[in-house]
């Protein structure tokens, strides 16, 4: 099993559902889904970007990503219907969970000038969206064979009813949310 679902079955989950006062454990907030999605633009531009997007993807996240077209034709961004402008993976379980402590414990501190992550990026649904400016804070991608910086958006779906659920939830997972200063009138 993945040490962080190992550590949010022992510990977290009790934690959390003490200081939101659930009764049910069965109500604790949880992690449904993690879905990382990186676009490519138009492959008018390089038709080898969407190959080494998908590449890399795969080597992050262990699976294989599923590739997105174009919804409808854009003339200012050169694409046209259907064509292959990124990919998209959807993370569940116990591979969700490795992926999840990689992102925190391993590829986030390798970001460049970080401060912690903003706290306001939650949708008001206990959901959280964060962008990485590109592939190569992670381990897993080779630095010599990278030919161009690509960013990813992350989103982690929740089943917390509400923002300050779901950022409780994400602080106890370890996630290194920069804290909110106060205005002083």
């Amino acid at each position: 099993m993945a040490r962080l679902l190992d550590r949010y079955k022992a510990e977290i989950s009790g934690q959390l559902q003490a200081a939101l006062g659930i009764e049910n454990p069965m109500a604790v907030p949880r992690l449904r889904k993690v879905v990382v999605a990186m676009g490519t633009g138009s492959p008018m531009q390089d038709k080898n970007r969407l190959a080494a997007a998908v590449e890399d993807m795969t080597k992050i996240t262990g699976q294989k990503p599923q590739v997105r077209r174009a919804q409808r034709a854009v003339s200012n961004f050169k694409t046209r219907r259907d064509m292959e402008i990124g990919c998209r993976v959807t993370l569940r379980g116990k591979r969700m969970f490795e992926f999840v402590d990689r992102l925190i414990n391993a590829a986030i501190p390798r970001m460049r000038d970080f401060r912690g992550l903003n706290p306001k990026s939650f949708d008001g649904r206990g959901n959280y969206t964060m962008g990485v400016p590109d592939q190569s804070i992670f381990s897993e991608i080779d630095l010599a064979k990278i030919t161009f910086n690509q960013g990813m958006h992350i989103t982690f779906v929740t089943s917390a009813k509400s923002d300050a659920d779901a950022k409780a939830l994400l602080i106890g997972l370890g996630m290194p949310l920069r804290k909110t200063e106060e205005p002083v009138n």
